[in-house]
């Protein structure tokens, strides 16, 4: 009896589909120790390069600059609070109006599938989430209340590639 055996082939896993720029803004409300505020909040972020920009607007003034990238590390300005800082990774800044994400994936998430510590979803249409809350901590371990309404929403259509 011969017995033939064909060469074994490896199974390659296919990729998970890269995730596509968001761009997006929406509508924030703010309660915390320190007083209550409502403004804009207008996000650029791209998971894979991790850039993200991140900007908080109310009361006609900026209130919270956030920009970077995985290569060379973010930065955050708060002029309020007199807050200029660096770090490697997103979890490095005093970002008191963010539940903990950890990075850009962790943001992308938060705003496309509402997932967060202390994040409820509260309404949603096909696109994901409409209306957010998020029930916390600031980063002086104070309670605060942080109410998202998305407004503007940008996902890009990544066209797939015909089978021609």
């Amino acid at each position: 009896m011969i017995l033939l055996l064909a060469p074994l082939q490896t199974v390659q896993a296919e990729a998970p589909p890269a995730q596509p720029p968001l761009r997006a803004q929406y509508d924030w409300g703010y309660a915390g120790a320190d007083g209550e505020g409502k403004g804009t909040l207008s996000v650029l972020l791209e998971p894979a390069s991790g850039r993200l920009v991140l900007e908080i607007h109310g009361l006609g003034e900026r209130l919270v600059l956030l920009s970077g990238d995985r290569a060379a590390g973010y930065r955050v300005q708060i002029p309020r609070r007199d807050i200029d800082a660096t770090a490697p990774t997103l979890e490095r800044l005093p970002l008191p109006f963010l539940p903990q994400l950890g990075n850009v994936e962790g943001l992308y998430r938060l705003l496309t599938l509402g997932e967060g510590k202390g994040v409820k979803v509260t309404k949603k249409d096909a696109k994901g989430p409409v209306k957010l809350r998020y029930a916390g901590e600031d980063d002086r371990r104070r309670e605060v209340m942080v109410w998202l309404s998305r407004g503007r929403w940008e996902l890009p259509v990544i066209p797939i590639p015909s089978a021609n």
